[in-house]
């Protein structure tokens, strides 16, 4: 195990989420348009055992929090996963598990700002596409610099729509599957009575389906992040584990299981999703101006995404800096503890990502499959290192402690290596994650390996300063 100068390091930041706020960031970073749109895809994919899919997606990401929950409580730090990459394994993969990850935010956030653009065209069809992406981008970058307070009461009223949106789906659902207080229910028979059942492309249409939604899940980490900046972690990341597990389980399960009950899945599901199942079954229970009030919903549920990938990226890469790893003057921090400069650098690098995506859609498709590939690397490398954490921290007691170790781990370990070996193997479009996902590894790799030497000794004036 490396020095404790690597936690340490990172310090200086505001202190001021609340309990309350890492809990509903927590939901907030998971629920985002996978949910609202891609979950029409995994519906697709499996039918109604899209339900198994999500089953099995929630128990590796409840494995990978509680593992990473564990760390975050024992070493409270900005730089997280990375951070204990360093600290449990070596230089080489809090460098890598760093960088892969700073590249994956800078993408999804791209890739959302121009989702709010196409969002915003259904009431404004005239005005530009990058106009909104811009502004908005703008806005929630002046957000990120000004404290982690601002952030924090922004992300917590983001995704206190998206929950209240779930909930409402939930209740309509359930009001008209069960027919009460309507008339005929539409009863279950949408589950098992269409052509092939329950389960109509077999489990390989299941398996499918997790790849989708392991996706939707991605997010979650965000509460390890922001211990750095809790006020008091011992007690707020694992109150905020508990909450946002539980609620997250119970709003997929509860809201893709009233998806396919009320509606056949042929119809909420598709390979290519032309519009939200949300918005679906919002129109056929005659709520009136269903699509718009979903439209709000999903670019609220964008500019959340926007707004948490944002506060990771800038993190991510405070933490690089102050490690070496990046020039020292994205280390700075401005008086109000908030990392200006890397939330601007991170900013650029957004806009650069929403630009290539609106010149030129092929180049950010490879973009896209680096962050395809790199999420689940670093979940798989989060859980690495959680095996080797525990084997420093064997007696010693903490306040979150994952059970069922290391069976857990190597479960998880082995369920993400296979998500990862099928999207390799799919020639249809997940095979774009490692044409570009290995090569961009590689690349990373080699860059350390070249600089390996000058990085130490940044690092350790980086220590010592």
């Amino acid at each position: 195990m490396e020095s404790p100068n690597i936690t340490s390091r990172e310090g200086g930041l505001e202190k001021a989420l609340t309990q309350r706020q890492i809990a509903m960031i927590g939901i907030g970073g998971a629920i985002g348009t996978g949910l609202f749109m891609g979950s029409g895809i995994a519906i697709g994919y499996a039918g109604p055992a899209v339900l198994i899919s999500y089953l099995i997606a929630a128990v590796v990401a409840v494995i990978m929090v509680f593992s990473l929950a564990e760390m975050a409580v024992a070493h409270p730090t900005a730089g997280s996963f990375g951070t204990y990459a360093e600290m449990y394994l070596n230089r080489w993969a809090g460098f890598v598990v760093r960088y892969t990850y700073w590249i994956i935010e800078v993408v999804a956030v791209g890739g959302e700002a121009i989702a709010v653009g196409l969002y915003m065209g259904f009431w404004y069809p005239g005005v530009p596409v990058w106009l909104w992406s811009l502004a908005f981008g703008v806005v929630l970058v002046y957000v990120n610099c000004r404290s982690v307070t601002n952030f924090g009461s922004f992300e917590y009223w983001f995704a206190l729509i998206k929950v209240v949106a779930i909930v409402a789906f939930i209740l309509v659902g359930l009001i008209h599957v069960f027919g009460l207080g309507t008339g005929a229910p539409v009863g279950l028979h949408n589950l098992t009575g269409l052509p092939g059942g329950f389960m109509p492309h077999g489990f390989h249409g299941v398996w499918m389906g997790v790849l989708m939604a392991i996706f939707s899940f991605y997010g979650v980490e965000i509460v390890a992040v922001t211990s750095g900046e809790a006020k008091d972690p011992s007690r707020a990341i694992p109150h905020a584990l508990r909450s946002m597990v539980l609620r997250l389980t119970l709003f997929y399960l509860l809201a893709l299981g009233i998806m396919v009950a009320y509606l056949p899945w042929t119809e909420a599901g598709a390979k290519v999703v032309q519009q939200s199942p949300f918005v679906k079954l919002f129109a056929h229970a005659g709520i009136a101006h269903a699509a718009g009030i979903m439209n709000f919903v999903v670019i609220t549920a964008a500019l959340s995404s926007m707004n948490t990938n944002l506060y990771l990226s800038s993190r991510t890469l405070f933490s690089l800096a102050r490690g070496g790893y990046a020039p020292s003057w994205l280390g700075r921090l401005s008086s109000n503890g908030t990392p200006l400069v890397a939330t601007l650098i991170s900013g650029v690098g957004i806009l650069i990502a929403a630009s290539i995506s609106f010149f030129s859609p092929l180049a950010y498709n490879y973009l896209f499959g680096i962050a395809l590939f790199g999420g689940i690397f670093v979940w798989i490398m989060i859980l690495v290192t959680h095996l080797r954490f525990r084997q420093a921290w064997q007696d010693r007691k903490l306040p979150v402690r994952m059970p069922f170790f290391p069976v857990a781990q190597i479960t998880g370990i082995a369920l993400l290596a296979a998500i990862l070996i099928t999207m390799g193997l799919d020639t249809e479009f997940w095979d774009i994650s490692w044409i570009v996902g290995v090569p961009w590894l590689l690349a990373v790799s080699a860059v350390y390996f070249l600089y390996r030497k000058r990085l130490s000794q940044a690092a350790i004036g980086s220590a010592s300063a």
